[in-house]
Protein backbone atom coordinates (compact mmCIF):
# COMPACT_ATOMS: atom_id res chain seq x y z
CA UNK A 1 0.00 0.00 0.00
CA UNK A 2 2.54 2.72 0.66
CA UNK A 3 4.30 1.60 -2.29
CA UNK A 4 1.16 2.45 -4.40
CA UNK A 5 0.46 5.59 -1.89
CA UNK A 6 3.96 6.90 -2.74
CA UNK A 7 3.83 6.21 -6.90
CA UNK A 8 0.19 8.37 -6.69
CA UNK A 9 1.58 10.96 -4.52
CA UNK A 10 4.37 11.28 -7.04
CA UNK A 11 2.33 11.12 -9.81
CA UNK A 12 4.32 8.07 -11.24
CA UNK A 13 1.61 5.79 -11.09
CA UNK A 14 0.01 4.54 -14.50
CA UNK A 15 -3.75 4.84 -14.63
CA UNK A 16 -5.54 2.67 -16.79
CA UNK A 17 -9.50 3.64 -18.09
CA UNK A 18 -11.73 0.77 -19.17
CA UNK A 19 -14.27 2.37 -21.73
CA UNK A 20 -13.29 5.73 -23.44
CA UNK A 21 -17.02 7.13 -23.53
CA UNK A 22 -18.47 10.65 -22.14
CA UNK A 23 -17.27 9.26 -18.65
CA UNK A 24 -13.78 7.62 -19.25
CA UNK A 25 -12.82 9.85 -21.99
CA UNK A 26 -12.83 13.08 -19.64
CA UNK A 27 -10.93 11.22 -16.70
CA UNK A 28 -7.89 10.31 -18.96
CA UNK A 29 -7.81 13.86 -20.02
CA UNK A 30 -7.80 14.62 -16.63
CA UNK A 31 -5.37 12.25 -15.31
CA UNK A 32 -3.07 13.20 -18.31
CA UNK A 33 -3.66 16.80 -17.28
CA UNK A 34 -2.31 16.23 -14.10
CA UNK A 35 0.97 14.83 -15.32
CA UNK A 36 -0.09 10.72 -15.01
CA UNK A 37 1.00 8.50 -17.69
CA UNK A 38 -2.89 7.01 -19.18
CA UNK A 39 -3.71 4.05 -20.82
CA UNK A 40 -7.07 3.97 -22.06
CA UNK A 41 -8.61 0.76 -23.08
CA UNK A 42 -11.27 -0.01 -25.62
CA UNK A 43 -12.97 -2.49 -27.36
CA UNK A 44 -13.30 0.12 -30.29
CA UNK A 45 -10.43 0.23 -32.95
CA UNK A 46 -12.31 3.43 -34.77
CA UNK A 47 -12.20 5.04 -31.45
CA UNK A 48 -8.37 3.71 -30.41
CA UNK A 49 -6.86 4.90 -33.74
CA UNK A 50 -8.65 8.47 -33.78
CA UNK A 51 -7.44 8.78 -29.80
CA UNK A 52 -4.10 7.83 -30.86
CA UNK A 53 -4.21 10.46 -33.62
CA UNK A 54 -5.03 13.29 -31.41
CA UNK A 55 -9.03 13.11 -32.45
CA UNK A 56 -12.12 13.54 -30.33
CA UNK A 57 -14.98 11.68 -31.42
CA UNK A 58 -17.63 13.66 -28.93
CA UNK A 59 -18.26 16.71 -29.82
CA UNK A 60 -17.97 19.21 -26.58
CA UNK A 61 -14.58 17.30 -25.90
CA UNK A 62 -12.23 19.18 -28.28
CA UNK A 63 -9.31 18.18 -30.10
CA UNK A 64 -6.97 20.57 -28.75
CA UNK A 65 -6.84 19.10 -25.20
CA UNK A 66 -6.00 15.82 -26.14
CA UNK A 67 -3.19 17.58 -28.30
CA UNK A 68 -1.84 19.55 -25.26
CA UNK A 69 -1.04 16.51 -23.04
CA UNK A 70 0.82 14.89 -26.41
CA UNK A 71 2.17 11.36 -25.63
CA UNK A 72 0.71 11.49 -21.56
CA UNK A 73 -1.43 8.70 -23.06
CA UNK A 74 -2.14 5.87 -25.34
CA UNK A 75 -5.28 4.63 -26.21
CA UNK A 76 -4.95 0.45 -27.03
CA UNK A 77 -7.73 -2.19 -27.65
CA UNK A 78 -5.04 -4.75 -26.05
CA UNK A 79 -6.64 -5.88 -22.76
CA UNK A 80 -3.17 -8.02 -22.05
CA UNK A 81 -2.23 -4.92 -21.02
CA UNK A 82 -3.98 -4.80 -18.12
CA UNK A 83 -1.40 -5.75 -15.74
CA UNK A 84 0.48 -2.45 -16.68
CA UNK A 85 -1.66 0.23 -14.76
CA UNK A 86 -1.35 0.65 -11.04
CA UNK A 87 -4.95 1.87 -10.97
CA UNK A 88 -7.65 0.37 -13.00
CA UNK A 89 -11.00 2.80 -13.10
CA UNK A 90 -13.93 0.93 -14.92
CA UNK A 91 -16.14 3.13 -16.71
CA UNK A 92 -18.25 0.51 -19.30
CA UNK A 93 -21.43 0.76 -20.32
CA UNK A 94 -24.74 -0.54 -17.96
CA UNK A 95 -27.89 -0.44 -20.38
CA UNK A 96 -31.23 -2.84 -19.18
CA UNK A 97 -32.55 -5.76 -20.98
CA UNK A 98 -35.58 -5.93 -22.93
CA UNK A 99 -37.21 -6.85 -19.61
CA UNK A 100 -35.90 -3.49 -17.85
CA UNK A 101 -33.37 -5.80 -15.70
CA UNK A 102 -30.07 -4.82 -15.27
CA UNK A 103 -27.47 -5.71 -18.12
CA UNK A 104 -23.89 -5.89 -16.19
CA UNK A 105 -22.34 -8.36 -19.16
CA UNK A 106 -20.25 -5.36 -19.79
CA UNK A 107 -18.82 -5.05 -15.72
CA UNK A 108 -18.65 -8.82 -15.99
CA UNK A 109 -16.58 -9.44 -19.37
CA UNK A 110 -14.07 -6.12 -17.68
CA UNK A 111 -13.78 -7.82 -14.50
CA UNK A 112 -12.81 -11.15 -16.09
CA UNK A 113 -10.11 -9.82 -18.13
CA UNK A 114 -8.68 -8.08 -15.28
CA UNK A 115 -8.92 -11.00 -12.90
CA UNK A 116 -6.78 -12.69 -15.86
CA UNK A 117 -3.85 -10.07 -14.87
CA UNK A 118 -4.84 -9.05 -11.64
CA UNK A 119 -1.35 -8.22 -9.58
CA UNK A 120 0.24 -7.11 -6.14
CA UNK A 121 -0.51 -3.53 -5.18
CA UNK A 122 -3.37 -2.71 -8.15
CA UNK A 123 -6.10 -0.18 -7.42
CA UNK A 124 -9.22 -0.90 -9.40
CA UNK A 125 -12.59 1.24 -9.37
CA UNK A 126 -15.81 0.95 -10.64
CA UNK A 127 -17.39 4.23 -12.11
CA UNK A 128 -20.58 2.78 -13.82
CA UNK A 129 -23.45 3.29 -12.52
CA UNK A 130 -24.98 -0.01 -10.65
CA UNK A 131 -27.33 -1.39 -8.20
CA UNK A 132 -26.36 -1.48 -4.34
CA UNK A 133 -23.89 -4.14 -4.00
CA UNK A 134 -22.43 -4.87 -7.15
CA UNK A 135 -18.98 -3.81 -6.26
CA UNK A 136 -18.91 -6.40 -3.50
CA UNK A 137 -20.70 -9.02 -4.40
CA UNK A 138 -20.29 -9.28 -7.96
CA UNK A 139 -16.22 -7.62 -8.35
CA UNK A 140 -14.96 -8.39 -4.99
CA UNK A 141 -16.41 -11.88 -5.58
CA UNK A 142 -14.24 -12.33 -8.62
CA UNK A 143 -10.98 -10.57 -7.82
CA UNK A 144 -10.49 -12.54 -4.80
CA UNK A 145 -10.73 -15.81 -6.09
CA UNK A 146 -6.75 -14.71 -7.35
CA UNK A 147 -6.02 -15.91 -3.89
CA UNK A 148 -5.25 -12.21 -3.32
CA UNK A 149 -6.76 -10.17 -0.55
CA UNK A 150 -8.58 -7.03 -0.73
CA UNK A 151 -7.11 -4.39 0.92
CA UNK A 152 -3.55 -5.37 1.66
CA UNK A 153 -2.67 -7.04 -1.59
CA UNK A 154 -5.19 -5.22 -3.82
CA UNK A 155 -7.64 -2.37 -3.56
CA UNK A 156 -11.48 -1.91 -4.69
CA UNK A 157 -13.38 0.67 -4.61
CA UNK A 158 -16.77 2.29 -6.16
CA UNK A 159 -16.34 6.43 -7.00
CA UNK A 160 -20.22 6.93 -9.48
CA UNK A 161 -19.28 9.55 -12.15
CA UNK A 162 -21.16 12.24 -11.93
CA UNK A 163 -20.55 13.89 -15.92
CA UNK A 164 -23.24 15.92 -17.32
CA UNK A 165 -21.74 16.21 -20.83
CA UNK A 166 -22.14 19.98 -22.66
CA UNK A 167 -22.51 21.34 -18.89
CA UNK A 168 -20.19 24.52 -19.24
CA UNK A 169 -20.61 25.24 -15.49
CA UNK A 170 -18.99 22.53 -13.94
CA UNK A 171 -16.55 20.24 -15.55
CA UNK A 172 -15.05 16.90 -14.49
CA UNK A 173 -12.51 18.94 -11.96
CA UNK A 174 -14.79 20.90 -10.25
CA UNK A 175 -18.38 18.23 -9.31
CA UNK A 176 -17.16 16.83 -6.12
CA UNK A 177 -16.11 12.87 -6.15
CA UNK A 178 -17.89 10.24 -4.00
CA UNK A 179 -15.59 7.28 -2.83
CA UNK A 180 -16.62 4.13 -0.91
CA UNK A 181 -14.03 1.41 -0.59
CA UNK A 182 -14.59 -2.02 0.55
CA UNK A 183 -11.76 -1.29 3.43
CA UNK A 184 -10.34 1.68 4.85
CA UNK A 185 -7.52 1.41 2.92
CA UNK A 186 -9.44 0.99 -0.26
CA UNK A 187 -11.44 4.47 0.53
CA UNK A 188 -8.17 6.06 1.45
CA UNK A 189 -5.65 4.99 -1.59
CA UNK A 190 -9.03 5.47 -3.77
CA UNK A 191 -9.66 9.14 -1.91
CA UNK A 192 -5.81 10.26 -2.76
CA UNK A 193 -6.42 9.42 -6.10
CA UNK A 194 -8.99 11.66 -7.19
CA UNK A 195 -7.40 14.49 -4.86
CA UNK A 196 -4.80 14.43 -7.70
CA UNK A 197 -7.57 15.65 -10.56
CA UNK A 198 -10.43 16.92 -8.55
CA UNK A 199 -11.40 19.46 -6.37
CA UNK A 200 -13.28 17.57 -4.15
CA UNK A 201 -13.47 14.20 -2.40
CA UNK A 202 -16.08 12.80 -0.50
CA UNK A 203 -15.67 9.52 1.62
CA UNK A 204 -18.59 7.35 2.66
CA UNK A 205 -18.73 4.42 4.35
CA UNK A 206 -18.79 1.55 1.53
CA UNK A 207 -19.25 0.79 -1.80
CA UNK A 208 -22.82 0.03 -1.14
CA UNK A 209 -23.49 3.65 -0.02
CA UNK A 210 -21.86 5.31 -3.03
CA UNK A 211 -23.75 2.93 -5.32
CA UNK A 212 -27.01 4.20 -3.70
CA UNK A 213 -25.66 7.92 -3.69
CA UNK A 214 -25.45 7.82 -7.69
CA UNK A 215 -29.08 6.15 -7.91
CA UNK A 216 -30.53 8.82 -5.56
CA UNK A 217 -29.31 11.68 -8.00
CA UNK A 218 -30.77 10.35 -10.45
CA UNK A 219 -34.44 8.72 -9.20
CA UNK A 220 -34.64 12.32 -7.58
CA UNK A 221 -34.67 14.01 -11.24
CA UNK A 222 -36.90 11.06 -12.50
CA UNK A 223 -39.27 11.50 -10.49
CA UNK A 224 -39.29 15.59 -10.21
CA UNK A 225 -39.60 15.44 -14.35
CA UNK A 226 -42.55 13.23 -13.97
CA UNK A 227 -44.16 15.44 -11.78
CA UNK A 228 -43.58 18.10 -14.33
CA UNK A 229 -44.47 16.37 -17.17
CA UNK A 230 -48.25 14.99 -15.72
CA UNK A 231 -48.86 18.62 -14.80
CA UNK A 232 -47.51 19.82 -18.14
CA UNK A 233 -50.69 17.96 -19.51
CA UNK A 234 -53.05 19.15 -16.61
CA UNK A 235 -51.82 22.63 -17.76
CA UNK A 236 -52.44 21.69 -21.01
CA UNK A 237 -56.13 20.79 -20.69
CA UNK A 238 -56.60 24.21 -18.29
CA UNK A 239 -55.17 26.36 -20.81
CA UNK A 240 -52.06 27.51 -18.30
CA UNK A 241 -48.88 27.53 -19.91
CA UNK A 242 -46.60 25.07 -17.10
CA UNK A 243 -43.42 27.37 -18.71
CA UNK A 244 -44.43 30.50 -17.31
CA UNK A 245 -45.70 28.53 -13.67
CA UNK A 246 -42.64 26.73 -12.69
CA UNK A 247 -40.73 29.49 -13.69
CA UNK A 248 -42.95 32.07 -11.52
CA UNK A 249 -42.71 29.33 -8.76
CA UNK A 250 -38.64 28.99 -9.20
CA UNK A 251 -38.67 32.78 -7.81
CA UNK A 252 -39.20 31.55 -3.97
CA UNK A 253 -36.12 31.61 -2.51
CA UNK A 254 -36.36 28.27 -0.66
CA UNK A 255 -38.60 24.93 -0.97
CA UNK A 256 -38.41 24.62 -4.47
CA UNK A 257 -35.78 23.53 -7.31
CA UNK A 258 -37.37 24.18 -10.55
CA UNK A 259 -38.00 20.92 -13.66
CA UNK A 260 -38.81 21.59 -16.88
CA UNK A 261 -41.09 18.95 -18.89
CA UNK A 262 -39.81 18.35 -21.81
CA UNK A 263 -40.98 14.91 -24.66
CA UNK A 264 -39.56 12.37 -22.74
CA UNK A 265 -36.47 10.91 -20.76
CA UNK A 266 -32.89 10.68 -22.45
CA UNK A 267 -29.69 10.21 -21.93
CA UNK A 268 -27.32 6.78 -20.09
CA UNK A 269 -28.64 8.01 -16.31
CA UNK A 270 -32.56 9.00 -15.43
CA UNK A 271 -34.08 6.60 -17.99
CA UNK A 272 -32.11 3.70 -16.85
CA UNK A 273 -30.90 4.06 -13.27
CA UNK A 274 -34.38 3.91 -11.02
CA UNK A 275 -34.95 0.50 -12.75
CA UNK A 276 -31.56 -0.85 -11.48
CA UNK A 277 -32.88 0.40 -8.07
CA UNK A 278 -36.15 -0.98 -8.31
CA UNK A 279 -34.52 -4.81 -9.91
CA UNK A 280 -32.51 -4.63 -6.52
CA UNK A 281 -35.27 -3.92 -4.18
CA UNK A 282 -37.78 -7.07 -5.77
CA UNK A 283 -34.64 -9.24 -3.46
CA UNK A 284 -35.67 -7.43 -0.37
CA UNK A 285 -39.53 -7.90 -0.50
CA UNK A 286 -40.19 -3.81 -1.48
CA UNK A 287 -42.22 -2.89 -4.16
CA UNK A 288 -40.64 1.01 -5.73
CA UNK A 289 -43.92 2.37 -6.34
CA UNK A 290 -42.88 5.89 -6.53
CA UNK A 291 -39.63 5.12 -8.48
CA UNK A 292 -42.34 2.54 -11.03
CA UNK A 293 -44.90 5.38 -11.00
CA UNK A 294 -42.39 8.33 -12.19
CA UNK A 295 -41.17 5.84 -15.05
CA UNK A 296 -44.54 4.73 -16.21
CA UNK A 297 -45.15 8.94 -16.75
CA UNK A 298 -42.06 9.43 -18.40
CA UNK A 299 -41.98 6.78 -20.82
CA UNK A 300 -45.74 7.82 -21.68
CA UNK A 301 -44.70 11.48 -22.44
CA UNK A 302 -43.44 9.96 -26.23
CA UNK A 303 -46.82 8.81 -26.59
CA UNK A 304 -48.81 12.02 -25.29
CA UNK A 305 -46.16 14.22 -27.94
CA UNK A 306 -47.65 11.92 -30.88
CA UNK A 307 -51.29 12.71 -29.73
CA UNK A 308 -50.84 16.30 -29.90
CA UNK A 309 -49.75 16.06 -33.08
CA UNK A 310 -52.43 13.81 -34.29
CA UNK A 311 -54.89 16.86 -32.60
CA UNK A 312 -53.19 19.73 -34.08
CA UNK A 313 -53.23 18.09 -37.94
CA UNK A 314 -56.76 17.26 -37.27
CA UNK A 315 -57.64 20.74 -36.67
CA UNK A 316 -55.73 21.63 -40.03
CA UNK A 317 -58.23 18.77 -41.00
CA UNK A 318 -55.33 16.52 -42.28
CA UNK A 319 -54.48 13.32 -40.94
CA UNK A 320 -51.48 11.61 -39.33
CA UNK A 321 -51.07 8.68 -42.38
CA UNK A 322 -49.23 10.27 -44.80
CA UNK A 323 -48.20 13.33 -43.14
CA UNK A 324 -44.36 14.98 -43.82
CA UNK A 325 -42.96 15.13 -40.01
CA UNK A 326 -40.08 16.97 -39.47
CA UNK A 327 -38.11 15.72 -35.87
CA UNK A 328 -35.50 18.73 -35.12
CA UNK A 329 -32.80 17.65 -32.78
CA UNK A 330 -32.45 13.89 -31.99
CA UNK A 331 -29.78 13.97 -29.25
CA UNK A 332 -31.27 13.49 -26.04
CA UNK A 333 -30.36 16.63 -24.54
CA UNK A 334 -29.63 20.13 -26.25
CA UNK A 335 -26.06 21.18 -27.85
CA UNK A 336 -24.58 17.12 -27.07
CA UNK A 337 -24.17 14.82 -29.73
CA UNK A 338 -25.77 11.68 -27.77
CA UNK A 339 -28.51 10.05 -28.70
CA UNK A 340 -28.71 7.32 -26.18
CA UNK A 341 -32.26 6.41 -25.19
CA UNK A 342 -33.18 9.73 -26.97
CA UNK A 343 -37.06 10.47 -26.55
CA UNK A 344 -36.65 11.37 -30.34
CA UNK A 345 -36.09 8.14 -31.21
CA UNK A 346 -39.39 6.99 -29.58
CA UNK A 347 -41.12 9.23 -31.20
CA UNK A 348 -39.77 8.63 -34.63
CA UNK A 349 -40.88 4.83 -34.01
CA UNK A 350 -44.47 5.72 -33.13
CA UNK A 351 -44.89 8.37 -35.98
CA UNK A 352 -44.23 5.79 -38.23
CA UNK A 353 -45.94 3.15 -37.37
CA UNK A 354 -49.27 5.28 -37.97
CA UNK A 355 -47.91 5.88 -41.15
CA UNK A 356 -46.15 9.13 -40.74
CA UNK A 357 -43.60 9.91 -43.37
CA UNK A 358 -40.38 11.04 -40.81
CA UNK A 359 -37.49 12.94 -41.51
CA UNK A 360 -35.07 14.44 -38.89
CA UNK A 361 -32.53 17.42 -38.50
CA UNK A 362 -29.64 17.30 -35.90
CA UNK A 363 -26.23 19.80 -36.42
CA UNK A 364 -24.66 17.28 -33.53
CA UNK A 365 -25.67 13.76 -34.75
CA UNK A 366 -25.54 13.43 -38.98
CA UNK A 367 -27.26 10.03 -39.33
CA UNK A 368 -28.65 7.43 -36.58
CA UNK A 369 -26.84 4.83 -35.20
CA UNK A 370 -28.64 1.27 -34.70
CA UNK A 371 -29.55 1.02 -30.55
CA UNK A 372 -30.68 -1.90 -28.50
CA UNK A 373 -34.63 -1.02 -30.10
CA UNK A 374 -34.32 0.83 -33.05
CA UNK A 375 -32.22 0.58 -36.41
CA UNK A 376 -33.85 3.44 -38.78
CA UNK A 377 -30.90 3.82 -41.13
CA UNK A 378 -32.45 7.32 -41.78
CA UNK A 379 -29.48 10.63 -42.37
CA UNK A 380 -30.05 14.39 -41.05
CA UNK A 381 -31.71 16.63 -44.00
CA UNK A 382 -30.47 20.41 -44.45
CA UNK A 383 -32.85 22.89 -43.36
CA UNK A 384 -33.72 25.37 -46.02
CA UNK A 385 -36.89 27.24 -46.65
CA UNK A 386 -38.16 25.08 -49.28
CA UNK A 387 -38.27 22.18 -47.08
CA UNK A 388 -39.68 23.54 -43.99
CA UNK A 389 -42.26 24.56 -46.46
CA UNK A 390 -42.86 21.11 -47.79
CA UNK A 391 -43.70 19.30 -44.71
CA UNK A 392 -46.59 19.09 -42.48
CA UNK A 393 -45.42 20.18 -38.97
CA UNK A 394 -42.31 19.91 -37.46
CA UNK A 395 -41.64 18.66 -33.88
CA UNK A 396 -38.93 20.76 -31.75
CA UNK A 397 -37.82 17.21 -29.77
CA UNK A 398 -34.30 18.75 -28.79
CA UNK A 399 -33.72 22.67 -28.65
CA UNK A 400 -30.37 23.07 -29.60
CA UNK A 401 -28.95 26.59 -29.21
CA UNK A 402 -27.99 26.80 -33.41
CA UNK A 403 -31.79 26.83 -34.24
CA UNK A 404 -32.99 29.96 -35.53
CA UNK A 405 -36.74 29.35 -34.26
CA UNK A 406 -38.59 32.45 -35.32
CA UNK A 407 -36.74 31.26 -39.17
CA UNK A 408 -38.25 27.68 -38.18
CA UNK A 409 -42.09 28.87 -37.54
CA UNK A 410 -42.06 31.51 -40.35
CA UNK A 411 -41.17 29.02 -43.12
CA UNK A 412 -42.81 26.06 -41.32
CA UNK A 413 -46.98 25.37 -41.43
CA UNK A 414 -47.02 23.73 -37.77
CA UNK A 415 -44.60 23.57 -35.16
CA UNK A 416 -44.77 20.75 -32.13
CA UNK A 417 -42.89 22.75 -29.32
CA UNK A 418 -42.12 19.99 -26.47
CA UNK A 419 -39.10 21.90 -24.94
CA UNK A 420 -40.65 25.80 -24.57
CA UNK A 421 -37.93 26.77 -27.64
CA UNK A 422 -40.05 29.05 -28.89
CA UNK A 423 -41.32 31.32 -26.08
CA UNK A 424 -39.08 34.20 -27.72
CA UNK A 425 -41.16 33.76 -31.03
CA UNK A 426 -43.21 37.02 -32.05
CA UNK A 427 -44.49 36.20 -34.88
CA UNK A 428 -46.30 33.05 -36.10
CA UNK A 429 -47.71 32.21 -32.87
CA UNK A 430 -50.66 31.18 -34.20
CA UNK A 431 -48.50 27.98 -35.66
CA UNK A 432 -47.07 26.87 -32.27
CA UNK A 433 -48.68 23.95 -30.61
CA UNK A 434 -47.28 23.18 -27.00
CA UNK A 435 -46.67 19.22 -26.22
Amino acid sequence: MKDLINKIEKKEAIVGIIGLGYVGLPLLIRFAEEGFRVIGFDIDEKKVKKLNKKVSYIHHISSRLLEKIGDKFIATTDFRRLNEPDCILICVPTPLTEKKEPDLRYIERTVELIKQRLRKGQLIILESTTYPGTTEELILGKLSQTGLKVGKDFFLAFSPEREDPGNKKFSTKSIPKIVGGVTSNCTKVSSLLYSKIIDKVIEVSSPKVAELTKLLENIYRSVNIALVNELKILANKMGIDIWEVIDAAATKPFGFTPFYPGPGLGGHCIPIDPFYLSWKAKEFDFPTRFIQLSGEINTSIPYYVVERVIDALNKQKKSLNGAKILILGVAYKRDVDDMRESPALTIINILKDKGAEVIYNDPYIPKLMPTRRYNFNMESVELSEELLSSIDAAIIVTDHSVYNYSWIVEHSPLIIDTRNATKDVKNGREKIVRA
